[in-house]
């Protein structure tokens, strides 16, 4: 078996991101998460994923601090998982993932889901980068810093 790379040690954040996300997998259940899913047997039905999978895509969240578990809301002896204060903090990506894939993988007019806000039932405005000062800034206003060496 392929050993994957590890990028926990990486100067990058945005390596150091993926690398606690894992795969599309991992993103997908944090995405079922915020849609509601809380037990192993709903994360498994959404996703069609092998059980084999998702336990172990399960595990590394948890380990991971995104997601934890709680005991389960119905009282009963099961346990459920929980987005943390970490995972939560996933929510822009998930939204940014989702207008991206909306702007770009779809054809006008073909029907696909969509995240409303809950209090007027209306799409969430595209998110934007905003500098420090609030103004709009672009890929090519902006440089990275990197860690001397």
């Amino acid at each position: 078996m392929v050993r994957r790379t590890s990028f926990e040690d990486s100067d990058c954040p945005v390596a150091r991101s993926v690398d606690a996300i894992g795969d599309w997998w991992s993103l997908l259940i944090v995405r079922d998460a915020f849609d509601g899913s809380r037990r192993f047997g709903e994360f498994q039905r959404s996703l069609g994923v092998a059980k084999n999978i998702l336990s172990a895509r399960l595990r590394a969240l948890v380990a991971g601090g995104v997601l934890e578990l709680v005991p389960a809301a119905d009282g009963s002896a099961y346990q459920e998982y929980a987005l943390t204060a970490k995972g939560r903090a996933l929510f822009p990506v998930i939204v940014a993932l989702r207008q991206w894939g909306e702007s770009h993988f779809f054809d006008d007019g073909e029907p696909h889901s969509e995240l409303l806000d809950r209090r007027d039932g209306r799409p969430l405005a595209e998110l934007r980068v905003h500098a420090a000062d609030g103004r709009p800034v672009a890929p090519e206003e902006t440089v990275v810093a990197k860690v001397p060496r």
